[in-house]
């Protein structure tokens, strides 16, 4: 909202500088944007008069001219061809700053001094519709009546300041001047000089035989619609003094009938609409829903396709305007107009918004509704407009105005307690304090009981509902700057991660330093995802989530696991040469409850991993493929960071997606918590991924639960160890840690570590066999073990590893 200062001085008195008062207005809750200068760079431009044109002697294009600016002469070379001598004209004088950021200064064109310059429209950052005479490209040719040696702003009425005020939505009173004059009058003391329209006043009007008929079909997007007939109307340019006030308010001024709807718009908060009312079928109005496909054409000249959830207004035939938004073509207010219906009328905000965003259409006048306007105050807006046009001779208004109010607005009286507002504020205002604060609003104050105040709310007050609103009314009055400030009283606690929200961020660290880098995908997906990824028709994953409004068809599920977005990603960095790939993500995927798919999400946190190519070599480290063992690896990483102990790999031929040889289920406490393997080779050509590409997906719940942090402090062990190896021949099928965990369980006591360190098939091995090699370690803690001891605990394992594997030691 942009209020000129010289119209809100005339509806209040005011002694502040523009600037102040915006700090003000700003401390009291209606923070000015900005304070605008519309005069800035025009303070050395004048009015100047031609007395003298002769020809430059080495051009034939540039004038020297003598003008008169007042005081005394100047002489300025031009090479303006629009200017003769007589003329009025803009000049800049010597040491002047134009708005476009040009200095002044005396010069020589070919040898002839010039002190000076003519200036266009351009020049003086003008519009061409801020001044009613069209100059065209030259200088800007004044009237023969202005007078010699006034500042060229304060002659075009534009040595304005402009307060630019940034409204939120609760305070929609304030997009009219008449209510921002309350505000400034309640701050500073000023008093007000409002027209009586402002106040809910009805007009009088001469009597005529014209009677439109208003029919409103649904009170509920319209409260009230109130019409004024205007006849023999006259449409033309609007005074000085209105083309200005417009201009400053940052509107272009149209013509007489149009200027009036938008200085009233302006002024009193209520945008308003001119029918041609010849034009109207039946001389009726009827404010309905639009049918489903009913079509209008607008006044931008566009047709339009109506439903059935917009407000239109309708003659007896068809619709003639979108109500709130914009009006109809056929109905349009032309220089053939000779009788005009005014419409003034409360439109529901949320249809508004509805339907403008459904257009593309926004306006004043629909933000106005959208935000809400003063019902109640209808038929006196109409007052004030039947006053500027008989003022303005634009036409003769006539009555009654036909005025349709099914249900209307009653004015709330809320109560105020003194010991609620010393308690939310932290002052010790009393009955008298708190009724000096709030007497300069306007509203009507009755005290019921010491203590308690009852205050009628005006309708354009439409914000204060609640007694908390009233609070707030006398702080920012009573000024916030004022209220002591105070630390909070109660129980303090320490802010730090939950538990698991720190094994979350354990799990991120632990993948960045396995060389990962982390990604974020969509949580919404479409069902294409699933199918590139060959999942099954009944597999659970399927079960998904549907968006009411989705952005598109691809993004209408919400995602059921974390591999499609991973997948997708990997290949978009293939597609771009990045073919060296170790990502990661760590997210929420959404699961219906109950299999009910339209039910609230069951979110499930997930981890997965994806990795592809090579690790690349550095001087000290040889490059490594990043294949399922480097995936392996990290995910084992992971685990001990987690402090993860009780987990094992088995082989799983069930994923679809994935390689039914190299898959396999993590398992953690006899529970299935994820899988690990390579993808499948189809699902990776679906997405151009490199061969061998693996992937990782994990539930978080179930990996955070067996996590176990704690440190175990143990002795270092006083006694030497000793090391065995043991080379075994085993079914090529045998799981390595199967043989590993039952070395473990063959000697608990004294067998330290074991581990793994060949692995071979090929020549010299049987068909059907691998041979595997562990070193052992044994160590006791009390005394040194004797070559007896440790060929007697080594023997007994190698009797347990045939009993259950039939594992042959190799030589």
């Amino acid at each position: 909202m942009r209020v000129a200062y010289k119209w809100l001085k005339d509806l209040v008195d005011i002694d502040l500088q523009p600037e102040v008062l915006g700090e003000q207005m700003t401390m009291a809750g209606i923070a000015v944007e900005n304070v605008e200068n519309m005069a800035k760079g025009l303070e050395r431009v004048v009015v100047g008069q031609v007395t003298s044109m002769e020809k430059h002697e080495d051009s034939n294009k540039l004038w020297v001219c003598q003008l008169n600016v007042g005081e005394e002469s100047y002489q300025i070379v031009t090479g303006a061809q629009n200017v003769n001598t007589g003329d009025k004209v803009p000049v800049a004088l010597e040491g002047a700053e134009l708005p476009n950021g040009l200095v002044i200064k005396p010069t020589k064109l070919r040898g002839v001094p010039s002190n000076g310059m003519l200036c266009s429209i351009g020049e003086l950052n003008l519009e061409p519709a801020d001044w009613p005479e069209d100059s065209g490209d030259g200088i800007l040719i004044l009237p023969s009546d202005a007078p010699i040696g006034v500042q060229i702003a304060a002659y075009l009425g534009i040595d304005e300041s402009v307060l630019e005020l940034e409204l939120y939505p609760n305070r929609a009173d304030c997009l009219g001047m008449v209510n921002v004059a309350r505000e400034v009058s309640a701050i500073t003391g000023g008093k007000l000089h409002l027209p009586k329209w402002a106040n809910g006043v009805n007009p009088e009007l001469k009597a005529s035989g014209v009677n439109p008929q208003v029919t409103i079909c649904d009170s509920q997007l319209c409260k009230r619609y109130a019409a004024l007939i205007i006849e023999n109307v006259q449409v033309g340019e609007s005074p000085t003094w209105l083309k200005q006030r417009l201009i400053a308010a940052g509107m272009r001024p149209v013509s007489n009938l149009v200027d009036i709807t938008n200085y009233v718009m302006l002024e009193l908060g209520q945008p308003l609409h001119a029918f041609d009312f010849d034009t109207l079928a039946g001389k009726e109005i009827i404010v309905r829903r639009a049918k489903q496909g009913e079509k209008i054409t607008t006044l931008d000249n566009v047709e339009r396709i109506l439903d059935e959830d917009m407000l239109v207004i309708a003659d007896r035939d068809v619709p003639v305007a979108i109500a709130g938004v914009m009006g109809g073509l056929a109905t349009e207010v032309t220089e053939s107009t000779k009788n005009i219906l005014m419409e003034s009328a409360h439109f529901d905000g949320t249809s508004i918004r509805k339907t403008s965003k459904k257009l593309g259409l926004r306006s004043e006048a629909s933000q106005r509704f959208e935000k809400g306007v003063n019902a109640a105050n209808l038929v006196s807006v109409l007052g004030r407009v039947a006053e500027l046009v008989e003022q303005l001779g634009v036409g003769t208004p006539v009555g009654p105005i036909a005025d349709n109010y099914p249900e209307p607005i009653i004015p709330i009286n809320l109560e105020l307690r003194t010991t609620k507002v010393n308690q939310i504020l932290g002052l010790t205002l009393s009955d008298t304090e708190i009724e000096q604060v709030l007497a300069p609003l306007g509203f009507g104050l009755n005290w019921l009981e010491p203590g308690k105040l009852q205050i009628k709310i005006p309708t354009y007050r439409a914000d204060l509902t609640s007694e908390v609103d009233l609070i707030e009314e006398v702080a920012r009055l009573y000024g916030f700057d004022k209220i002591p400030t105070s630390l909070p009283s109660g129980h303090t606690t320490l802010g730090k991660r939950t538990a698991e929200q720190e094994l979350k961020v354990k799990a991120r660290k632990a993948l960045v330093n396995s060389g990962f880098s982390e990604v974020l995908t969509y949580s919404f997906t479409g069902a294409r995802a699933l199918d590139r990824i060959r999942l099954a028709a009944d597999h659970p994953w399927r079960e998904q989530i549907r968006i009411f409004n989705p952005l598109r068809d691809e993004l209408s599920l919400m995602r059921t696991t974390l591999v499609p977005g991973l997948l997708e990603t990997a290949g978009k960095n293939v597609a771009r040469r990045n073919l060296d790939i170790a990502i990661f993500e760590q997210g929420y995927v959404y699961l219906p409850k109950d299999k009910q798919i339209n039910s609230l999400p069951n979110e499930v946190y997930k981890i997965s991993g994806l990795v592809s190519g090579n690790q690349l070599k550095t001087w000290n480290q040889p490059q490594v493929s990043m294949d399922f063992y480097y995936l392996k690896g990290a995910l084992e990483y992971l685990f001990e960071q987690l402090g993860v102990k009780n987990y094992s790999l088995i082989p799983n031929r069930e994923l679809s997606f994935m390689h039914p040889g190299r898959t396999a289920n993590v398992i953690i406490r006899g529970k299935t918590a994820g899988f690990i393997g390579e993808v499948h080779p189809d699902v990776m050509e679906e997405y151009r991924l490199p061969a061998r590409t693996c992937i990782f997906e994990l539930e978080g719940a179930q990996v955070f639960a067996a996590s176990d942090l704690k440190l175990k402090m143990v002795p270092v062990p006083r006694f030497p160890a000793i090391t065995r190896d043991m080379a075994l021949l085993v079914d090529e099928e045998v799981p390595i840690e199967k043989v590993y965990r039952a070395i473990r369980k063959a000697e608990k006591e004294l067998l330290r570590d074991v581990r793994l360190f060949d692995l071979y098939q090929g020549a010299q091995v049987p068909a059907g066999k691998k041979s595997v090699a562990f070193s052992l370690v044994y160590q006791s803690a009390e005394r040194t073990l004797t070559d007896e001891e440790v060929i007697k605990l080594h023997d007994s394992i190698k009797k347990v590893l045939d009993r259950e594997f039939g594992a042959e030691l190799r030589k």
